[in-house]
């Protein structure tokens, strides 16, 4: 789906791999006009590469934007941001080789994000990851990409999904007061909580993974999901009472 505003979209993305190559995945967010997150997704790539991951991100946001709206991207990924502003010019003119004569790494995916730059006013900004005071779309962005790939499973506002866990790698204060998008959470307010369904459900973990709690589950355990994201099923219990 198309994500369509009137002025300028700022947005950030990012991808995560459990191992590198591991379990991985891709997410975007976009902001709304306070720059706080409104709409996301994100979604699974199987076993991937950090960079197959990040490339991936921008591609999938670049995607869902209007290219004839101005764009500023936020990334944490400087071979991405350098592999489509830096060498990619040079890629090209050298029949997508490197300096050095070799194949360039992933080019099916740089080759794709240069079609979705022609034409189109994108404004690339690198902001360090995993930062008590860093840029909360990123930090967005990072949560929900690393949550996906732990779970192997799509996530997003238009499906109605919680927001992300914080990230284990990222201080605890950071991810205290986020809003969850399209959501009418303040900082401290309790999230609503849906009975009986999908929240009750529980499956078999396809990658080991950390708890909401902070603990590790197996690969095959029993895990479910809470609003935060999936954990030990009496680690949810524990949240909803």
């Amino acid at each position: 789906m198309i994500v369509r505003m009137r002025e300028r979209v700022v947005a950030a993305c990012d991808g995560a791999s459990k191992g590198n190559p591991g379990p991985a995945a891709w997410a975007w967010v976009v902001a709304d006009g306070a720059e706080a997150p409104a709409r996301w997704e994100a979604g699974p790539l199987g076993k991937a590469t950090n960079n197959v991951a990040e490339l991936t991100a921008l591609e999938r946001l670049l995607a869902s934007t209007d290219p004839a709206v101005p764009l500023e991207v936020r990334m944490d990924s400087q071979y991405a941001m350098k592999a489509v502003t830096t060498w990619l010019p040079g890629w090209k003119r050298n029949g997508w080789k490197t300096s050095a004569g070799k194949p360039v790494a992933n080019q099916e995916l740089v080759v794709r994000i240069d079609e979705l730059l022609d034409g189109r006013s994108v404004e690339f900004r690198y902001v360090p990851a995993h930062q008590v005071d860093g840029d909360p779309l990123n930090d967005f962005a990072d949560r929900a990409a690393s949550q996906a790939a732990i779970v192997q499973q799509a996530a997003g506002s238009d499906q109605g999904s919680p927001e992300p866990p914080p990230s284990p790698d990222t201080p605890k204060a950071k991810s205290a007061s986020r809003s969850a998008p399209g959501s009418a959470r303040s900082a401290g307010a309790k999230s609503p909580r849906k009975s009986g369904g999908s929240s009750s459900r529980t499956i078999k973990a396809k990658f080991p993974g950390r708890c909401v709690c902070g603990r590790p589950y197996a690969q095959g355990a029993d895990i479910a999901k809470n609003a935060q994201g999936w954990g030990h099923p009496e680690c949810r219990t524990a949240d909803e009472s």
